[in-house]
């Protein structure tokens, strides 16, 4: 008789698990390399897409989209809240063992984040899946522009609090966010992979791209996105 896991695990789901021990090693490492922390986070979003087209080649399983759920909490909920936490501690010098009034702030907004961002991935696996957008700004995007800026060095204890509250709010909010066209999703997949690979090539341009692809996505898809899909659309129908 063969253990479930190997009757029930298909190769995408492989990916995914990847993608999760990814987000692990960013905890594990973020109290020593943030930036490193960082690079893990992007490389477990990429595993992300990869996942996703390794199930249309070979096909899903019954348990992919609660395994990459699950995944995505490791990579896009507690790591990048463990990130930032670190990255504000170091800043202001916190210490756990004084519960200071900056302390309890951080780690209260750090904890916010985190929860919003399993409750969106629950909503998303059991409402979004089978749609063209997703409500809420997707954890995989506002762990992506938290990864980028670290490694390009936007690490202001302001503007990364500003940041988790943003988010945090935006994940559960009611605007609808849509899915990438393959082209759009094509650049930014080559910016994305260049900000892990060759993050301080060119001054950190790589890192600098993705931050601006991610927050120009994060404002302005609710809004653009959808008329830039129905132009293109009506012009595919009338060639």
């Amino acid at each position: 008789m063969k253990p479930r896991v190997v009757e029930h695990v298909g190769p995408a789901d492989v990916v995914t698990a990847a993608h999760a021990a990814l987000g692990l090693l960013a905890i594990l490492v973020a109290p020593e390399d943030l930036e490193l922390a960082a690079r893990f986070v992007l490389a477990a979003a990429i595993l992300d897409g990869v996942d996703g087209i390794v199930a249309r080649w070979h096909g899903s399983t019954a348990i992919g989209p609660y395994l990459d759920s699950l995944a995505d909490v490791a990579s896009f909920a507690v790591a990048p809240a463990v990130i930032v936490f670190f990255a504000i501690s170091e800043a202001w010098e916190l210490d756990a063992v004084v519960l200071s009034i900056d302390f309890i702030i951080v780690g209260s907004i750090v904890i916010a984040f985190t929860v919003t961002a399993v409750l969106r991935l629950a909503l998303y696996t059991a409402f979004d899946t089978a749609d063209t957008y997703t409500e809420g700004v997707q954890s995989t995007l506002a762990a992506t522009v938290i990864g980028a800026a670290i490694l390009a060095t936007v690490t202001d204890p302001r503007i990364l609090l500003v940041g988790m509250l943003v988010f945090t709010v935006l994940m559960v909010a009611p605007i609808r966010y849509p899915d990438l066209l393959v082209r759009d999703a094509l650049i930014m997949g080559v910016v994305h992979v260049m900000a892990v690979i060759a993050p301080y090539a060119l001054e950190r341009s790589f890192p600098w791209a993705l931050l601006i692809l991610g927050v120009a996505y994060l404002l302005f898809a609710p809004w653009l996105y959808w008329r830039g899909r129905w132009r293109l659309m009506e012009w595919k129908g009338n060639a």
